[in-house]
């Protein structure tokens, strides 16, 4: 299996020097419906158009340019174009806030701003006036209003057009003499769980040493076509997007996150990486499905996901050999029934689905094992750019562990159980905030993660965010994020945020799939004028109460749910709810929630 992992100035050039005419890239244009390809040398032919076009806009050594968009293909034009004359990307969400972008444009002092669609220019219009360093919006989407004679603002078209008949080729090509790893290539700002964004630094030299890591972990080749679902800005996605060019995999751009599902049918990707969240969302699929067919056919699934999880799980994952009858079993279930199921999921070519970012319930891991689907679990952060540790293809893993190390890892485990972690994909620190950067490495030299785990076997097992751990008022931990994954998986509850922090028992906001829980409460005859109704209902919270009880029956007494308040709207980005990334900030919600919480506890 061949990969091309030249310095990121090169690497889009040189992967096509080799395939030349073959496709490439798979995407719709904004608001478009027929999808469209292009090839190697054409990905390689923009990219050299962005980085001549970025010259003549004067972006400098080392300079930070802003990429403010869902995925799209302008955006790795953009961030290739920006590497091949040795300039910064600074990707951001593509549903940051107005507040958010202002202090990355501040704080990165970014002149030039490349932006999605009409949403994305409209932010970036409204904070240009408080952002001193900001000169020009470069806009994706063709389809956006621009204010006429606005002269910051210019078409991705027109700023191509600047490049052109100006002669760049001798300055990109010095710059690219003059690139070294120690070159920053990412500046990417966490959004954090626990309050102010910080810059992560990436060189180019961590995305050399992750790729040639992973490539040797992680079987994506040339003949892969891959979904690109999560955000090109968050680092798993990044860091997967880079390993599959540098192989010559296709990449298939999906744009809007919700159409994934769609995309996937229309496409038959044979790999996609992604949150727990996609294939909590696929488990409760398959489940409704199951629960509302007829009782033979009930009957038949269990039977047969019974048989996958002997062959899958308890055999191949524990390097045990399943006997002949067992996988002759197998064999015919998964030609009549799991192919079917992967086929309405357009995942009839699967070869394997990296997974990480969150904690992975271990009905979602079983269930897609069960079926055939190669769940690879993996864990790491951006600090680490992308992969810590992940399951091995093909080799024995555990349900509910993160994997083995990948290789240039050094990782151990501090006396308090914290993951300490050194080796060349570890980033050197935070933008501006030398602060924190010393905070953050130990004294000899390991990035402390804040996460708290152990190791077995080889493997690497996760507990919790350190500073996440709950402590009861009757001095017993809490870990939420374990309980919050464990409930996730019913089908009625959408978001949930586990309460426990100096409190006397464990309690939760939920919000529900409303959409089911009106078609529950019709089917039973509850009448209700609105989600408020609904959410206080007697029969409604005990039918969820039931639920939750049989889900958190491995639990210890004292981390069960005891009480829950149903909430009528879900969490949000715009009430500082929840992080780029989607995960909750209990510090917020303890405000915005703190009548509700109360009231759980009142005796």
């Amino acid at each position: 299996m061949m990969q091309i992992n030249s310095h990121l100035s090169r690497l889009v050039h040189d992967v096509a020097a080799h395939y030349g005419d073959r496709e490439a890239l798979i995407y719709k244009n904004y608001g478009g419906q027929q999808w469209k390809s292009c090839s190697w040398n054409q990905f390689s032919g923009i990219v050299k158009q962005v980085s001549d076009a970025m010259l003549a806009m004067g972006v400098g050594v080392q300079e930070n340019v802003g990429i403010f968009s869902q995925n799209s293909v302008q955006y790795l034009f953009t961030d290739f174009g920006a590497w091949g004359i040795r300039a910064v990307t600074i990707p951001f969400y593509a549903t940051s806030s107005e507040q958010q972008i202002q202090f990355m444009i501040n704080d990165a002092r970014i002149r030039f701003l490349f932006v999605g669609e009409q949403e994305q220019f409209d932010k970036a219009r409204r904070v240009f006036p408080t952002c001193h360093s900001l000169e020009r919006i470069i806009v994706f989407d063709p389809t956006v209003h621009v204010p006429d004679g606005d002269p910051t603002a210019l078409s991705f078209t027109e700023f191509l057009k600047m490049g052109e008949g100006l002669n760049h080729k001798a300055e990109a090509e010095k710059r690219q003499s003059e690139a070294t790893m120690d070159d920053i290539a990412n500046i990417l700002y966490t959004s954090g769980t626990t309050g102010d964004s910080k810059g992560v630094i990436l060189s180019v030299g961590q995305f050399h040493a992750a790729l040639e890591a992973n490539h040797k972990d992680v079987p994506v080749d040339e003949n892969d076509r891959v979904m690109n679902f999560l955000p090109f800005t968050h680092i798993f996605e990044r860091g997967w997007a880079l390993l599959c060019i540098s192989v010559g995999a296709r990449l298939i751009v999906n744009t809007y996150p919700q159409e994934v599902q769609k995309s996937m049918r229309e496409q038959h990707p044979t790999c996609m990486s992604s949150v727990p969240r996609f294939w909590e969302k696929v488990y409760q699929g398959v489940q409704e499905k199951i629960e509302s067919s007829g009782a033979v056919q009930r009957t038949l699934f269990k039977h047969a996901l019974e048989v996958g999880r002997k062959h899958n799980i308890e055999c191949l994952a524990a390097g045990k050999q399943p006997s002949m009858a067992l996988h002759l079993e197998y064999e015919l279930l998964n030609k009549t029934v799991f192919s079917l199921v992967r086929k309405e999921l357009g995942l009839e070519n699967a070869h394997f689905f990296p997974t990480a970012g969150a904690t992975v319930s271990h009905h979602v891991e079983e269930f897609a094992h069960s079926i055939g689907l190669n769940m690879v679990v993996g864990y790491g952060l951006t600090e680490s750019l992308a992969t810590v540790t992940c399951d091995h293809l093909g080799k024995p893993f555990q349900v509910g562990s993160v994997g083995h190390p990948i290789q240039g890892i050094d990782l151990k485990i501090s006396e308090e159980g914290e993951i300490l972690l050194k080796g060349p994909t570890i980033t050197r620190g935070y933008y501006n905030r030398d602060d924190i950067t010393r905070q953050s490495f130990t004294a000899d030299g390991y990035f402390r993660t804040g996460d708290s785990g152990y190791m077995k076997d080889g493997e690497l097992f996760l507990k919790d965010r350190i500073k996440d751990l709950f402590k009861t008022s009757n001095g017993k931990y809490i870990a939420p994020q374990m309980i919050e994954s464990k409930l996730l998986v019913d089908k009625y509850i959408d978001q949930i945020a586990i309460i426990a922090d100096q409190r006397k028992f464990v309690s939760a906001l939920i919000v529900p799939e409303y959409k089911l829980l009106e078609e529950y409460a019709r089917s039973h005859d509850i009448a209700f004028n609105s989600r408020e109704d609904l959410c206080r209902d007697k029969r409604i919270v005990q039918m969820l109460m039931d639920r939750i009880d049989t889900l958190q029956q491995q639990l210890a007494h004292y981390e069960q749910v005891k009480r829950f308040t149903l909430l009528p709207r879900a969490f949000s980005m715009e009430r500082g709810e929840l992080t780029n990334t989607l995960k909750i900030k209990r510090r917020v919600l303890n405000e915005n929630y703190k009548a509700e919480i109360d009231k759980m506890y009142e005796e």
